[in-house]
């Protein structure tokens, strides 16, 4: 639905009067098992809400099944819709990235097309932001369908992030999150090519509260989230909001240094006292072993961050677009430093 007017910023802060736009970006990759489903209940839900206009963006991350036919379908039986379709599978953080920057509303929600996410808490995500709040998240109090050894990894990172990050990043937080237009804004202006969602919104310093929600298992299809991924993405977190990998490795430099220094005064005084030298090739051949891996780790860490800042330079487009449905001619909103959304031929 076309607008002409927008509420004002100080609107935003103090709580909105009128009709509002409210942006939903849904980053889909092999889901058109659930895809129907999903857009069914997000429109249930989102009519419910007083006073709100809505529109769907819909990111095909490169889907290799029917979903980006499915959503092309969508798409035409329904005007709210937005398809936006990648040239390949960027990763959800670029295409979460794409989504946002096609978004038009004045408060924009990120959702993932699996249904864990319940989009019934969007309506209570709706009610903070009214109230004045720029960042709903949404804080996963139970996890269904999960197993253990996942439950405990995905908490135990998201405490060590806490611990480390140089900003202030929720613990059991996902992706799931209505943003107000001034934070959206503020995450497009971030070029960076290895994106960590959750780290640049806490890093933007926006009013933000927590919503309690109990996390459901898949509606269908299967995760698409193997333990690669998942250390990826841990790592993508961990080096992009702290120095801490950097200073554990020159922490080790010394101790491996302080151990090296104790042995020397300990063969030094065993020398004097009995004289006789220390023996033993055990302990050389340990002694050897712990500095070539103090080096090995120091020397991965620093690579770690080399990756990372060649990625920088290359200043390569942090996507492209292929296919583009239901949008306007004229968006009139600016794209990121260093973001691009050329569409390309098919085929």
């Amino acid at each position: 639905m076309e607008r002409t007017e927008r509420p004002s910023a100080l609107d935003a802060a103090a709580g909105r009067r009128g009709r509002a736009l409210l942006s939903v970006v849904v980053p889909c990759f092999d889901e058109d098992a659930v895809i129907l489903e999903t857009h069914r209940r997000l429109a249930d839900v989102l009519e419910q809400a007083p006073d709100v206009d809505f529109e769907v963006v819909y990111v095909d991350d490169g889907s290799g099944d029917r979903t980006l036919d499915l959503l092309r379908g969508l798409q035409r039986d329904d005007p709210r819709v937005r398809v936006l379709a990648l040239t390949r599978n960027f990763g959800q953080e670029v295409a979460l990235a794409a989504g946002l920057q096609h978004a038009r509303g004045d408060a924009a929600v990120v959702i993932d097309a699996d249904l864990q996410d319940p989009p019934e808490v969007v309506l209570e995500m709706l009610g903070r932001w009214r109230e004045g709040v720029e960042v709903a998240y949404g804080v996963r109090v139970s996890r269904d369908g999960e197993s253990i050894f996942k439950r405990w990894t995905s908490h135990a990172f998201y405490v060590l992030l806490a611990r480390f990050s140089e900003v202030s990043i929720p613990i059991d937080v996902g992706f799931f999150r209505l943003m107000d237009r001034a934070v959206v804004d503020a995450v497009l202006a971030m070029p960076e090519r290895d994106r960590f969602f959750r780290g640049l919104v806490a890093w933007t310093g926006f009013r933000q509260e927590a919503v309690p929600f109990r996390r459901a298992a898949r509606f269908a299809g299967r995760t698409k989230w193997p333990l690669k991924d998942l250390l990826g993405m841990a790592a993508d977190g961990l080096l992009s909001f702290s120095f801490v990998p950097l200073r554990l490795a020159t922490w080790l430099g010394v101790l491996a240094a302080g151990l090296a220094l104790s042995g020397g005064g300990y063969a030094l005084a065993a020398r004097i006292v009995t004289g006789a030298w220390v023996g033993g090739w055990a302990a050389l051949f340990i002694a050897v072993l712990f500095l070539g891996g103090a080096q090995l780790v120091a020397a991965g860490v620093i690579g770690e961050y080399l990756v990372r800042i060649y990625g920088e330079v290359k200043r390569r487009p942090l996507y492209l677009v292929r296919e583009r449905l239901g949008f306007p001619a004229a968006e009139g909103r600016g794209r990121p430093a260093g973001g691009e959304d050329r569409t390309v031929p098919p085929g």
